[in-house]
């Protein structure tokens, strides 16, 4: 832990990372404060907003995230990716501030003075609310204003520009309300012009993931579903002014990589009704996500590193769609062919797992029962067929649309040409009450 306090200041500015359309230079509009103090709280719990900007207190954070220069470099190139370029460091909230809204990078712990002495007028709203007369006493920065006799000063100018200069320097304590998360991800983004096609709205949707993968590490979750809902512009009295996609996960995450794959295969296939000229997100399906501790091996988390399987089949069954990419799933049922089914692999895994059976069964079925032929009311097949086992009589399946009721005994038997195999004969005169082959053990 520091042994001082450690701020950073984070102010709105014109970084973007890319442009809404292909081909235009207008940048994407910052994220609002609120979203990106919610961003904040993923590095530490002590966010709080002031004025337009976000302030972070990091000095309990510093060692969790490798020390001050590797934690302040990751904060400013992730503000930066949501439209907050100004960001500076300092002893205190307020010179952190001051320093922020003059594009001034800061220091932690050493040269507060001199750093804020040089700034402007302007730099803190107290004392720029005093410029005018400030200004005629010939005062053009912070320290020329500290440098006025603290008597005179006091009878002059409200008692806020005094506290406000010895709280940026130090001299006297600030506090504001942390900030808190919300119980529900909500957060929209205004573009700056109309977008026509869905998979430009990757632009504006990576905002506010990023956004949301801030709230979700904060709160020590992952999501399982969140919705991209977009409002149209000057669209045609016959279409809905809203659109929405939905998009769901097999398994908590808040990867924002794999969610921005992710949602980028869905908007590949989505048709804009209209332009689109302002974007949402909204998440409140999410559960507890303890992310697993990286190996202290060398090599061994560069071999793990890439896309699990589960976020491959998502995004196959994205881009192909759900009914193309399908797995196995096992049913509670007495019928052998009605055991198992097939289901979308993107959906989550069922929860119902079978019990074993009592009593042998093949691990090879036919698709469909083969008739044998009798002799002497003895089931054949390439000869004799000698029954070793049974019966076992089901009688299920009335309930059933899908698969036929079934009224059988099955039996385990043998000849020396065919080894084991798994018959049963149909007990319902309707079905001829003969003898099938369902399958093999070897």
């Amino acid at each position: 832990m520091s042994a001082h306090p450690c701020w950073l200041a984070l102010c709105p500015g014109l970084a973007c990372t890319s442009s809404p359309a292909e081909g235009s230079a207008e940048p994407l509009a910052a994220a609002s404060a609120e979203a990106l103090g919610w961003w904040a709280l993923q590095f530490t719990p002590r966010v709080c907003r002031h004025d337009e900007a976000v302030l972070m207190e990091v000095s309990s954070s510093l060692r969790l995230f490798g020390g001050e220069r590797i934690l302040h470099e990751r904060i400013v190139a992730g503000a930066a990716e949501l439209g907050w370029a100004q960001c500076a460091a300092a002893p205190t909230a307020l010179g952190a501030l001051a320093l922020a809204r003059c594009g001034r990078a800061g220091a932690w712990g050493i040269g507060l003075n001199a750093l804020l002495d040089g700034l402007p007028l302007d730099s803190l709203r107290e004392v720029a609310a005093e410029a005018a007369w400030l200004s005629r006493l010939g005062c053009r920065h912070l320290g020329d204003v500290r440098r006025l006799p603290r008597a005179g000063l006091a009878r002059r100018s409200e008692r806020a520009l005094l506290q406000t200069l010895g709280q940026a320097y130090g001299e006297e304590p600030w506090s504001a309300p942390w900030l808190t998360l919300p119980e529900v991800f909500e957060a929209r983004l205004e573009l700056p012009g109309r977008v026509e096609s869905a998979p430009a709205l990757m632009f504006g949707a990576r905002r506010l993931l990023l956004q949301l993968c801030g709230w979700l590490a904060a709160r020590q979750a992952g999501l399982r579903s969140f919705v991209l809902r977009w409002r149209h512009d000057f669209h045609r009295r016959d279409d809905p002014p809203l659109g929405e996609l939905p998009v769901r996960t097999a398994e908590p995450t808040r990867q924002a990589d794999h969610l921005l794959r992710l949602l980028g295969e869905w908007l590949a296939q989505v048709r804009l009704a209209a332009p689109v000229g302002e974007l949402s997100l909204f998440c409140d399906e999410i559960e507890p996500l303890v992310e697993a501790t990286p190996s202290l091996l060398p090599g061994v988390a560069e071999a793990t590193a890439g896309e699990s399987l589960a976020q491959l089949i998502e995004r196959l069954s994205a881009r192909l769609g759900p009914t193309q990419v399908c797995r196995p799933v096992p049913r509670s049922d007495h019928r052998p062919e009605a055991q198992q089914a097939w289901r979308p692999a993107a959906e989550a895994p069922a929860t119902d797992t079978p019990e074993e059976p009592a009593v042998p069964q093949p691990a090879w079925l036919l698709s469909v029962p083969l008739p044998l032929a009798t002799r002497m009311e003895r089931p054949q097949l390439q000869g004799d067929l000698a029954l070793l086992a049974g019966p076992h009589r089901i009688e299920a399946g009335w309930w059933d649309t899908g698969h036929a009721a079934a009224a059988r005994d099955y039996y385990v038997a043998s000849n020396e040409r065919v080894g084991l195999v798994w018959i049963y004969r149909e007990r319902r005169l309707e079905e001829g009450g003969g003898w099938f082959l369902h399958g093999r053990f070897g």
